[in-house]
């Protein structure tokens, strides 16, 4: 066969100019790319703007009257603590901090003042009966404060720090050691071992510690309840036996530890359960509740993920304990009345679904149900209708009406008053024109008659009522607009202004609130709502890289509806920690909802159910196309994307499977295979995993990152910290041996001893600006520049 020749013309000078000329173009991308400010860019990370805010968001805590309450306030000085009296409609100082810095300061014999007292929550002496006593602990002392006289003393080393629960009557102390619930006298006295046959992996009011609880030396607190009468305990009793254990090993000690901790997969034959066991406290006497099996997602680390157990509430007579059951995935839940004296258990009502059942649309709200009338009546949460709403029950279980109804979604049930026939509830969606999100607070009569809106301003709503009934606290705001505190009568009237936030300082540095946007769906039908950050001193003229920050839940929804930067509860900092400040890097920053988020129909909540690859991406990739034609400095030809955990799943999913559009990603902590996550998760949103042996697959494949390794086309970071007992590291280094595999070339940072919550560590989020700075933005970031880390 002949040999085949090419001849190669060498380029004469005005061809070679015109060459160099092109390649210096197209070397230099954007030449106009200002030189990105980390300094600045510092300034606008959460935990440096939140130094910039004041009462930014008040926390309640109800006296003992069930009425008044008192609430800390950031101030430019330090803090304030408030009592406020909804009856005489009047706040006033609880103590005077400066006076109360100094009784410290002479019982310490240390030096404290105003702006750094050594606590920020206390309680009332006596149970909180005594209201010129306070009790805090601080440097591992117990102190007692007369906040009349100014002074204090401070008690004998604390045993152990080892959190309890104190009984109604204030009298006794419940708490959990060495597997087993013991009580002790408030204020010292003998202890009384109530269980004697707790053992690790089957144990009282607590679950097998993993690394981060070990290295931690953190102890949860006990999953229990004391009766009304303060004479009997419901106790969880975590049974992790035979549930297979899961390796961690620390390689930073000269002989590297190994830790192993129970950790159930999907499709495991053995999964955590809990039993519930009433203790006499005078007799000892054991009864256990005669309940079906139910599965929990306990953890090593903490306890159930009903951490305060509101799934189980006691008869105000104390004969009773009303209990929640679902099985394993969930599809059903239903709600028990067990016999305190024989632990027998009657069924009174429950609920299905064909995909998985809920009892609260928001991650980690306490499940809506409500016994009323000594058990005549139940009022019970459900999505039957498609929708989120409350229903009416009487004892025998049988429906008497549907308390609310229409194309909208109940939040939380708050409080019932079974006399004046009200049921009190936060809704989403129900008020035309303010989007399905904001949150605000409603009654309506338990016939379903005279729904009420109790807040009116177009906000987002956090509601605190009152143990009495007769007053709830509300403290609204929005993403532009900082938060209003106010107390309310329940039937809605203003009683009192409380606080404004102060944003002035914040605003002094050039602070920009995100701008709210509504887009459609990948259905071209359906309405997303986002928010877009800009960098503060944004220029029109200009073209923007685009960075897509995503968590996907579909547990929860990252878009704020709420002020940001604020210490609301409901603030992910893995999601709100740093976008601005990477907006501030010369980035568009933006936030979007998707089909499969919660807190709308349950269709929409659906939308992807047993397809968790899904991950709402093609929603985020349709919503940033039309802010592209919208907006000429949206640059749609560099485009990045950036989360953590379900974040960091879903962005490394995003460039695999949107390899065209996404040119950059930073995946931290994901769960790359949800087959390698734990069972409760991956169950209840995938299904059940069920294997085809012969095909040698399962239904879970569809949600596998590592299966899309040859689609990588851009830049794509991996983080994970070797410690994390929450998203394994074997998730991405599964991730990391197919990209081998498929021959691609990609970055990678495992960070020793760390856990899960890596995406607030400085040394994280300035690798995570670098790697968009140079690889989105086309410009060399400063060498090792060094982010201050947050205040303790």
């Amino acid at each position: 066969m002949p040999t085949r020749t090419r001849t190669v013309r060498r380029p004469s000078s005005l061809s070679r100019a015109a060459i160099a000329s092109v390649m210096l173009a197209t070397a230099v991308p954007r030449a106009a790319q200002p030189q990105p400010d980390y300094q600045r860019a510092e300034q606008f990370l959460t935990w440096n703007e939140l130094r910039l805010v004041y009462a930014d968001y008040l926390a309640p805590t109800w006296l003992k009257d069930g009425t008044r309450f008192w609430y800390r306030v950031t101030t430019p000085h330090g803090a304030d603590f408030i009592l406020v009296d909804p009856v005489t409609a009047k706040r006033t100082p609880l103590f005077d901090t400066g006076r109360l810095a100094a009784a410290i300061s002479r019982a310490a014999d240390s030096s404290y003042d105003a702006t750094r007292l050594p606590f920020t929550d206390f309680r009332f002496a006596n149970n909180g009966a005594d209201e010129q006593h306070i009790e805090f602990n601080a440097r591992r002392k117990r102190f007692t404060c007369n906040i009349t006289q100014y002074s204090c003393t401070i008690g004998d080393t604390l045993p152990s720090l080892t959190p309890y629960v104190r009984s109604p009557d204030g009298k006794w102390e419940a708490f959990v050691r060495t597997y087993n619930l013991y009580v002790r006298p408030v204020g010292g006295g003998p202890e009384t071992q109530l269980t004697a046959d707790g053992v690790y992996l089957y144990a009282y009011g607590i679950v097998a510690p993993g690394p981060s609880a070990i290295r931690n030396r953190t102890v949860p607190r006990p999953t229990l309840q004391w009766a009304p009468d303060s004479r009997k305990i419901a106790v969880a009793r975590h049974d992790q036996r035979g549930v297979e254990m899961i390796p961690l090993i620390s390689m930073t000690p000269q002989r590297p530890r190994l830790y192993q901790y129970p950790y159930s997969l999907p499709g495991d034959s053995i999964v955590a359960t809990v039993e519930i066991h009433i203790i006499d406290v005078a007799t000892r006497s054991n009864v256990l509740v005669q309940a079906p099996a139910k599965t929990t997602t306990a953890v090593a680390g903490g306890a159930a993920a009903d951490a305060g157990w509101t799934s189980v509430r006691w008869s105000d007579a104390s004969d009773r304990l009303y209990y929640l059951r679902n099985d394993r995935a969930p599809k059903f839940f239903m709600l028990l009345a067990a016999d305190a004296a024989s632990g027998r258990s009657t069924p009174i009502v429950g609920d299905t679904s064909r995909t998985y059942a809920e009892m609260n649309l928001l991650s980690g709200g306490a499940p809506n149900w409500a016994v009323i009338n000594k058990g005549a009546e139940v009022v019970w949460f459900s999505e039957r209708d498609g929708w989120a709403h409350l229903y009416l029950y009487g004892g025998d279980g049988k429906l008497k009406t549907q308390i609310t109804s229409g194309a909208w979604t109940v939040g939380t049930l708050l409080y019932v008053d079974p006399v004046g026939r009200w049921a009190y509830f936060t809704g989403r969606g129900h008020e035309p024109g303010r989007g399905p999100y904001r949150t605000h607070f409603y009654r309506s009569h338990l016939d379903g008659t005279g729904m009420e809106l109790l807040t009116p301003e177009n906000a987002d709503h956090t509601i605190s009522v009152a143990p009495s009934g007769k007053y709830f606290f509300d403290i609204y705001s929005v993403v532009d607009a900082p938060p209003v505190s106010v107390v309310r009568s329940m039937d809605g009237r203003l009683v009192l202004n409380l606080e404004k936030a102060d944003v002035s300082k914040l605003l002094a540095i050039g602070w920009r609130h995100p701008e709210p946007f509504v887009v459609k769906a990948r259905d071209g039908v359906t309405d997303l709502y986002g928010v877009m950050y800009k960098p503060s001193r944004f220029d029109s003229t200009r073209k923007y890289p685009v960075i897509d920050q995503i968590y996907p839940g579909p547990q929860t929804t990252s878009v704020p509806q709420f002020f940001v930067p604020t210490t609301h509860p409901g603030t992910n900092q893995a999601t709100f920690g740093q976008v601005q400040a990477l907006a501030e890097l010369g980035f568009i920053v933006v936030q979007v909802d998707h089909f499969g988020g919660n807190l709308r129909s349950k269709a929409f909540h659906d939308a992807w159910y047993a397809n968790m690859g899904d991950n709402g991406i093609a929603d985020h990739v349709t919503a940033i196309k039309q802010l592209g034609t919208l907006h000429r400095y949206v640059d749609l030809d560099r485009v990045g994307i950036y989360g953590h955990s379900g974040g960091g799943f879903a962005s490394t999913d995003a460039i695999l499977s949107f390899p065209d559009f996404y040119k950059v990603a930073v995946s931290l902590s994901g769960n790359h295979d949800n087959r390698s996550y734990q069972a409760a998760w991956g169950e209840k949103y995938q299904g059940m995993l069920v294997r085809d042996t012969l095909r040698r697959t399962d239904n879970y494949e569809n949600q596998v990152n590592y299966l899309k390794a040859k689609n990588l086309k851009g830049k794509l970071f991996l983080m994970h910290g070797d410690l994390d007992d929450n998203v394994h590291p074997a998730n991405t280094i599964q991730m990391v041996n197919a990209l081998i595999a498929a021959n691609k070339s990609f970055d990678l940072l495992i960070l020793p001893d760390r856990a899960h919550a890596i995406h607030q560590e400085p040394y994280v989020v300035r690798r995570t600006w670098d790697y968009f700075v140079r690889n989105l933005l086309g410009v060399e970031p400063p060498r090792d520049y060094e982010i201050t880390a947050p205040p303790p």
